[in-house]
């Protein structure tokens, strides 16, 4: 009996999916709960599940095609009589998406013993394919140490004896022909652009740069460091900031809210979800630190740790994505004077953190050395003035050069 399978509700509100890629083609058998397709979302990457077992008679969707909520994308053949009420389960518990960096997935629930791999389709990300590319490896040499046998980029790596370095082409003469390489503009790399043109077309953007003297705050860090590390913290300077910025937001609650367009009304938000804009290997991703306010320096410092990590390994929540207030983005690590980050639509404000360097100052009439950092805040200007945006930060820089102030607070 033949099974229409349709693409299932994977998220509240979700109305359509881009398909990233299909695990199974025509012709291959199908174990019930084995991933059939990639699907991603404006939030969320999912594998959608089989909901019986059978074998694949057709599949509908080419990768970068988007597929509404309900539409058909598979047709199975089952021996089961009355396959109609497992089509009717269909929901996000059975998809069981989490956030990805476009190419860790999450999976549905792990039964006790994984479903062997058929036709010949090794399970592994795109990100894990190309790199596999990169290094020679046959994907289909490595078994996989991620859920249901999918192959990560770890397994790639110690497959390949642990050197990730890409192998170099080999020179050839220059013959003056000119040649290009065209890949699918698709997956996360495609909607960080939607939301990006989205909220550069919606949001007037204005900049303002503020030099700031961390000399302070890089002592006080220093002293507790140790305390830190006895906790099992890596203390970063991002906490300090985010306790800055929250001081400030009190102070200027303005670029803590939201302009609620449909009803004419500007929305503050009296708690503090803190965005922490985390770079991964597949794009930006902005997990969210709830409740930043209620949580002293070593707590800010964990949850950092555990929201960046899960990021990068693709294993967020769709819930720990939404619902932030302000947006910080630190690019500190690379280097450079400074950046004009994009607003995280449709919040009206964040704030760039850049590169700790020591530079010549003037202080009481004499040159010194000192700690010397730059804040790049971009503001929403139909909510935000210009000069509301500049007094805002020079309030974070307040508290950031008397960072002793920061620990009066939780």
């Amino acid at each position: 009996m033949a099974l229409k399978f349709k693409l299932p509700d994977i998220g509240e509100g979700i109305a359509e999916g881009e398909i990233v890629q299909w695990l199974v083609k025509a012709g291959d058998t199908v174990a019930e709960d084995q991933p059939l397709v990639e699907v991603m979302t404006d939030k969320v990457t999912a594998e959608i599940p089989s909901p019986v077992s059978g074998v694949i008679k057709e599949t509908f969707g080419a990768a970068g095609e988007v597929i509404k909520v309900g539409a058909v994308i598979a047709v199975i053949e089952t021996a089961d009589a009355a396959p109609a009420a497992k089509e009717t389960k269909q929901t996000v518990e059975a998809a069981a998406p989490a956030l990805t960096n476009g190419s860790s997935k999450a999976t549905p629930p792990r039964p006790a013993i994984a479903p062997q791999r058929t036709g010949g389709k090794v399970l592994a990300a795109p990100a894990t394919r190309k790199l596999a590319r990169e290094l020679g490896v046959d994907l289909a040499l490595i078994s996989g140490s991620g859920p249901r046998g999918r192959v990560t980029p770890d397994d790639v790596r110690s497959f390949s004896g642990g050197d990730s370095t890409v192998p170099q082409p080999l020179s050839r003469p220059i013959t003056g022909e000119e040649t290009e390489k065209r890949v699918p503009f698709i997956g996360m790399r495609r909607k960080i652009a939607e939301h990006l043109v989205k909220s550069k077309q919606t949001a007037p953007h204005f900049a303002y740069v503020e030099e700031v003297d961390m000399s302070e705050l890089v002592s006080m860090r220093e002293q507790l460091k140790e305390d830190a590390q006895a906790r099992g913290v890596k203390l970063t300077y991002l906490p300090f900031i985010i306790k800055a910025v929250i001081a400030a937001l009190r102070e200027y609650p303005v670029l803590n809210s939201t302009l609620d367009e449909a009803k004419g009304e500007l929305v503050y938000k009296n708690y503090y979800h803190m965005g922490i804009a985390t770079a991964t290997e597949q794009g930006l991703i902005v997990p969210v630190l709830k409740h930043a306010e209620y949580k002293n320096l070593f707590q800010l410092a964990l949850e950092i740790q555990d929201l960046s990590q899960r990021a990068r390994d693709g294993k967020l929540k769709p819930d720990e994505v939404t619902g932030g207030t302000f947006t910080l983005t630190s690019i500190g690590s690379i280097g450079g004077l400074f950046g004009v980050p994009i607003i995280n639509y449709p919040e009206v404000a964040i704030m760039g953190i850049n590169k700790i360097t020591p530079r010549p100052v003037v202080r009481d009439g004499q040159i010194v050395i000192r700690d010397i950092m730059n804040l790049s805040l971009s503001c929403d200007h139909r909510v935000v003035d210009g000069a509301e945006g500049a007094l805002f930060t020079k309030k974070v820089i307040e508290y950031l050069e008397k960072p002793a102030r920061l620990l009066l607070d939780v």
